[in-house]
């Protein structure tokens, strides 16, 4: 199926050359003179090889058929991270590198959609806000401004993020997976 370059986003699947490649990052540039563009980073699904492209926005890109399901995670031991199918309570193992840096995301239980191609696991792709619990964090500073200063904090799952002064250890707050920032105090 063709799309434009520019609704390319992380996880989508691509075709090119023969070959499949999984985006992991996608960026549009609009520069103030000339076409923008669309900035992609991929890896390559047969060896795990990474390459960038660039595109015009308008140009069209072979995007892959792969079967996109939920699969709750379960556990990750020796053979990698396993997953099960919550209708049909099949399960599979997906290997570290398909998983990559969204490993930290993983908690028991967490809904994802596992992306497959004949029957392997290509791509993961974790939900954009997550609900972490700050496992450790710094002290308030008297007379700091909550409105431009963050500080550093640590989830459980060994993640940093910066949250507003206000944010104590223990304290459950939602943050965005796309670039792991802080979006509000958990509601529960």
């Amino acid at each position: 199926m063709k799309v434009i370059a520019s609704s390319l986003r992380k996880g989508n699947v691509v075709e090119l050359e023969d070959r499949l490649y999984v985006v992991l990052t996608a960026q549009n540039f609009h520069p103030g003179k000339g076409t923008p563009v669309t900035q992609v980073d991929m890896r390559r699904i047969s060896d795990g090889v990474k390459v960038s492209e660039r595109w015009r926005t308008t140009e069209q890109v072979e995007r892959a058929h792969v079967d996109e399901r939920e699969y709750d995670f379960l556990y990750e031991d020796s053979e990698g991270f396993h997953f099960m199918e919550p209708v049909s309570y099949d399960q599979v193992a997906v290997s570290p590198e398909v998983v990559g840096d969204q490993k930290v995301f993983l908690t028991e239980g967490l809904r994802v959609f596992l992306k497959t191609y004949q029957g392997m696991a290509i791509a993961l792709e974790v939900p954009q806000k997550l609900t972490v619990e700050i496992a450790e964090t710094e002290p308030v500073m008297k007379g700091q401004t909550a409105q431009s200063s963050y500080k550093p904090a640590m989830t459980t799952s060994g993640l940093r993020v910066m949250v507003p002064p206000h944010i104590s250890a223990g304290t459950r707050v939602v943050i965005n997976t796309e670039d792991n920032s802080y979006v509000e105090r958990a509601k529960d």
